[in-house]
């Protein structure tokens, strides 16, 4: 997972943090495309997650989601979620999670959204459980509700099943990932997502920064992006780089990511009349997140 957090949370982190931190992480599942990621975290079982980004635009696989790729209403987007480990193995391991995340959009309001609160255009809610078969494979399932309450959107639901492979040998080199979605209320089809992001420590060290390059490729099938649109494809690849850091008793990790989005003749097309229509489309996000 894809602005700055205040130091509230970081002190309440460090005064109910217990003791050194152990190199362990929880999973994340994105909101807008089922993405299953991780996030480093202390050795306890339940673990909070504060996350914000800002970007220069909004869009969700590959589609036009109320910002163009511009720096005119430059979306916010504020993320609350938590990890719970609800089982371990006989080395202390988790391998089992509940997982929940509030993704909550902000940005500069245009004339048509006149509903109060006019600046928050999204709140996109998600529940799931994840396991790990074995040692690096992870596999989830996601419920979302992606509601606007300042109406500018119609609400969905998202059914998702996401799968993620990290190791230090042979395909888990490539971090491959794997997502399938279907819209049970909202909408029709079904969206499969795949991607790689290979990369490297730039240092040595457990907090060493890190640059990969995500890959990403999907396929919107039998009209998943609207009614009629058929099967629609979009790619996207670019550079990030990531840093973790230990504070205070907390996991922080900071991200800076700027991707080239390449989209096909129906999926540029489609939209209301202020949509982004290029083909190519440069995406930057610059994002924090905290966890215990």
């Amino acid at each position: 997972m894809r602005g700055a957090i205040g130091v509230g949370p970081l002190a309440l982190a460090a005064l109910l943090s217990g003791g050194p931190l152990a190199a362990r992480t929880v999973p994340t599942i994105d909101t807008e495309d089922a993405d299953l990621g991780s996030q480093q975290v202390g050795d306890r079982r339940f673990h909070p997650v504060i996350g914000a980004d800002v970007r220069n635009g909004d869009f969700a696989r590959g589609s036009y989601d109320d910002d163009a790729a511009s720096l005119d209403r430059l979306p916010v987007h504020a993320q609350l979620g938590f990890g719970w480990e609800l089982h371990r193995d006989t080395e202390r391991r988790a391998d089992a999670w509940l997982v929940g995340t509030s993704s909550n959009g902000f940005h500069a309001p245009a004339s048509s959204e006149r509903t109060s609160p006019r600046g928050w255009y999204e709140s996109n809610n998600l529940l799931g459980v994840v396991i790990e078969p074995a040692k690096g494979l992870r596999a989830g399932l996601a419920y979302a509700i992606k509601t606007s309450p300042n109406g500018v959107s119609a609400t969905t639901h998202e059914a998702s099943l996401t799968a993620a492979y990290e190791a230090e040998h042979g395909l888990g080199i490539l971090h491959p990932s794997f997502a399938a979605t279907v819209r049970p209320k909202g909408g029709h089809g079904v969206f499969t997502q795949a991607g790689i992001e290979p990369g490297f420590a730039l240092s040595a060290g457990e907090q060493a920064a890190k640059l990969s390059v995500p890959l990403r490729f999907g396929v919107g099938w039998r009209g998943f992006y609207e009614a009629g649109s058929g099967d629609v494809t979009y790619g996207s690849a670019g550079l990030a780089l990531s840093q973790p850091l230990a504070l205070g008793g907390t996991r922080w990790q900071v991200r800076a990511e700027a991707l080239a989005v390449v989209r096909d003749g129906t999926l540029r097309r489609l939209g209301s009349a202020d949509a982004e229509t290029s083909t190519v489309v440069p995406l930057v996000t610059i994002g924090a997140a905290l966890a215990l």
